[in-house]
């Protein structure tokens, strides 16, 4: 029985599956880790962690397997027949010409070390010319400006830099020896590659990136190359075996429920919020980020918010709760949270506001109000996230005509039920909704069977969340505060934000939040 194995990393776990031909998951395996954070801002992780969990995760698949032939009778032993790889990002793990890590990786927006690099390559090369070029303006998110600040902060790594990996074409690297980069992570390292020419922008990258070799670029379906005999001895996968150059999880959570055709939007719910619209036309914003697509003639309109999960498992702990209470109390707290709004700014902002300076705000609070409240609001503050980068992405010409969930916060009605309400959007929800490790299992069976395999096969839609009209009048008076609290605040949080730096400073933990 042909069947693929499909391995995400991402910022709180690694998950992976095993899949056969049909798409039914005969087995499934999660590691979970925590990221470092050794300076206000600063999120990392050791590219060693990525590697060592994959090891551990293809063991306990393939050790599943002698259970399988029970389970589906007569369709013989269970051959592997390519792996999917997927993994955060865009992240920044530079290592020597050895392959080996020359410090650990830098994560994706949340991480805001890299302001005054920033500053500095949009001075000199001007952010139209970015935007032409790159498609977005620099942010946080932009994978640029981290290599910059290595190279700037840190040069005894960097004298030794020679190669760039994302969590993706790392494992692809550690399993067959290949050097690349799919398009789609290219592009978020931003201004290094011409999203318009779908290639490396020489110039840029000899002027930031240099000595660091270009990786080759592939789509994320394409195969890399096939897995090595030293890998095969670590994992136990077969010698011989392909392997997908893979890409950034959001995007394989997009695949993994069949949300990266045009007029697509797929909403993932996870640690952080990610939204993937897909056209074919590239749109440019100064509030969203501007990719590649997944596959080739294809471009993403793109936005995050930096908390969603991460802000109720806050909560969860800080009350010292369990979820199945939080929710019950948050259903019975209504629309509204009993007159709170909370800004999710826990972490600073990705889109739209582009703020890495903001920080979460919760108004309205009396002694009347208990943790349901406060659950129910956060749960709120996300929608409305997500209302702000829908309305930002349609302004900008997006034709979003169908929207899809995806990730581990699906589990749950009332979140799912809140977003449709808040944006007035009716949200598709598949079978399958674990993500991206199934996304990167479904690209590696399209790598190597004939005839390629469809999503609406492996993963069928079978609930569909609409809004409640009724509450429609309450939540566009509680998004129109929502605004207005950002802007009325934002002074105040920005000098505070200053104090929290200043503070760190003064404990040898300078850094940005």
């Amino acid at each position: 029985m042909q069947c693929t194995i499909g391995v995400d990393i991402g910022t709180s776990s690694s998950k992976g599956v095993l899949v056969d031909a049909r798409g039914e998951i005969l087995a499934q395996a999660t590691r979970t880790h925590d990221v470092s954070r050794p300076r206000t801002g600063w999120v990392e992780m050791d590219g060693e962690i990525w590697w060592d969990e994959f090891v551990s995760l293809a063991r306990e698949l393939l050790a599943a397997t002698s259970s399988v032939p029970e389970l589906v009778e007569g369709q013989g032993p269970v051959e592997v027949a390519a792996v999917g790889v997927s993994g955060m990002g865009p992240c920044i793990l530079l290592a020597d010409d050895a392959g080996e890590p020359v410090r650990p990786a830098i994560l994706y927006g949340v991480d805001t070390r890299a302001g005054a690099q920033i500053g500095r390559m949009t001075a000199e090369l001007g952010d139209d010319e970015i935007t032409r070029v790159g498609g977005s303006v620099l942010t946080s998110q932009a994978g640029g400006p981290k290599i910059l600040w290595i190279r700037d902060e840190e040069p005894d790594a960097w004298q030794r830099a020679r190669r760039l990996f994302m969590p993706a074409s790392w494992l692809a690297h550690r399993l067959t020896g290949a050097y690349v980069l799919d398009h789609q992570s290219a592009s978020q390292v931003s201004p290094l590659y011409d999203i318009e020419g779908e290639r490396w922008h020489d110039a840029w990258w000899e002027r930031y990136a240099a000595p660091v070799e270009q990786p080759a670029l592939l789509w994320a379906g394409d195969v890399a190359g096939t897995v090595t005999a030293e890998a095969s001895a670590l994992t136990g996968i077969p010698e011989g075996t392909p392997v997908i150059a893979g890409t950034i999880d959001a995007w394989t959570e997009a695949v993994s429920v069949g949300a990266h055709g045009v007029g697509d939007l797929m909403l993932m719910y996870g640690t952080t919020m990610f939204l993937v619209a897909t056209g074919e036309e590239t749109l440019r914003t100064p509030s969203m980020w501007t990719t590649a697509g997944a596959f080739a003639g294809t471009r993403n309109l793109a936005g995050g918010l930096s908390t969603s999960g991460a802000l109720t498992g806050w909560l969860k702990d800080l009350t010292g709760s369990d979820y199945p209470e939080l929710l019950a109390e948050a259903e019975a707290s209504g629309a509204g949270a009993r007159g709170l709004v909370m800004l999710p700014y826990f972490a600073g902002e990705r889109t739209p506001i582009q703020d890495p300076d903001a920080r979460g705000v919760i108004a309205g609070l009396t002694l009347a109000h208990g943790r349901g409240d406060l659950y129910r609001a956060a749960l709120e503050a996300t929608a409305l996230g997500v209302r702000h980068n829908v309305q930002t992405m349609r302004d900008a010409g997006a034709d979003i005509r169908r929207i899809v969930a995806v990730g581990g916060g699906t589990q749950g009605r009332l979140w799912l039920q809140i977003v449709s309400d808040v944006t007035g959007l009716v949200q598709e929800v598949p079978q399958v909704t674990i993500g991206a490790s199934y996304g990167a299992a479904f690209l590696a069976a399209g790598a190597v069977a004939d005839p390629a395999p469809r999503i609406e096969d492996w993963n069928p839609v079978v609930t569909t969340i609409a809004p409640d009209p009724a509450l429609a009048p309450a939540y566009d008076a509680l998004f129109d505060r929502y605004l207005r609290l950002y802007a009325g605040t934002a002074d105040v949080v920005h000098e505070l934000a200053a104090q929290q730096m200043a503070d760190d400073a003064g404990n040898g933990k300078e850094g940005r939040a």
